[in-house]
């Protein structure tokens, strides 16, 4: 059961994913030492601008995937703000209590999650992870063993989806009944579908061992690959955005702050 949508292939899909990977790494390690709201925001502001126009998928969409973030966003600001701690009081309701430290604190602590929320997407959205695997064997030496088994994990998702839902119409054509306490009907269910559900995973993987074992994935010497990973421009043009933003953003945060250098440390 493999379900996929149509997408514009852009030049993003072009670079590298192991650079890709490694910026996404750097780029949460400085959005984590950042507490400079203003920055920020214009780091956030730089992160939606490249998912929204070189993901290659429609608006629509793009805000279906994006809509837990939205509510992590709203939900994490909400909290930070209604029981922070701050000196500045605004707002004071039983135990809400709004400050101006907590308000400022909640914006910047919403806006981290939406600028790593957007890396992570537009990794996600630009990156097969066939190609993701190839790059971390070719390039980063990664042993085929490792690169190839996470790759049979990963086409075996599918596989298990399709069984649990197949498992399910079993139960119900079999005119499993419904009983009256949710805890107990819950615990049963689950019993009925995981036991046979492991049971076939664990043969499942046992094939895929043993075809790896016969296909000689465990040795170590220099293997050929179908597609070639290298390095191009492009990861030279997407490094360059996000080294502009970094010091774009530090250079607006200075010199034309929107919320005077709010420091929220």
């Amino acid at each position: 059961m493999q379900i996929t949508f149509p997408f514009r292939e852009t030049w993003l899909h072009r670079v590298n994913p192991g650079v890709k990977l490694v910026l996404s790494i750097l780029l949460f390690i400085i959005v984590v030492f950042t507490h400079n709201l203003n920055m920020m925001l214009f780091l956030t502001l730089g992160a939606l601008l490249p998912l929204a126009l070189l993901s290659g998928h429609p608006t629509k969409r793009l805000l279906l995937y994006a809509s837990p973030f939205l509510l992590i966003f709203v939900s994490s600001t909400a909290g930070m703000m209604m029981f922070g701690i701050g000196e500045t009081e605004w707002f004071h309701l039983g135990i809400i209590r709004i400050t101006e430290e907590s308000f400022y604190r909640g914006i910047h602590l919403g806006l981290r999650g939406v600028q790593v929320a957007s890396v992570g997407l537009l990794f996600s959205l630009t990156t097969r992870p066939v190609a993701l695997f190839y790059a971390m064997m070719q390039q980063w030496k990664v042993a085929p063993k490792y690169a190839y088994s996470f790759l049979a994990a990963l086409r075996m998702l599918p596989v298990i989806l399709e069984e649990l839902q197949t498992l399910r119409y079993a139960l119900k054509v079999r005119g499993k009944r419904q009983q009256r306490n949710p805890l107990t009907s819950w615990y049963t269910t689950m019993r009925m579908i995981a036991i046979p559900l492991l049971a076939q995973s664990i043969r499942r993987a046992h094939r895929t061992a043993v075809a790896m074992e016969a296909k000689r994935f465990s040795m170590n010497r220099k293997r050929t690959y179908y597609y070639v990973s290298s390095y191009s421009m492009l990861d030279v043009y997407y490094s360059l955005y996000w080294v502009v933003l970094i010091a774009a953003s530090y250079w607006l945060a200075v010199t034309w702050p929107l919320l005077n250098n709010v420091d929220v440390r």
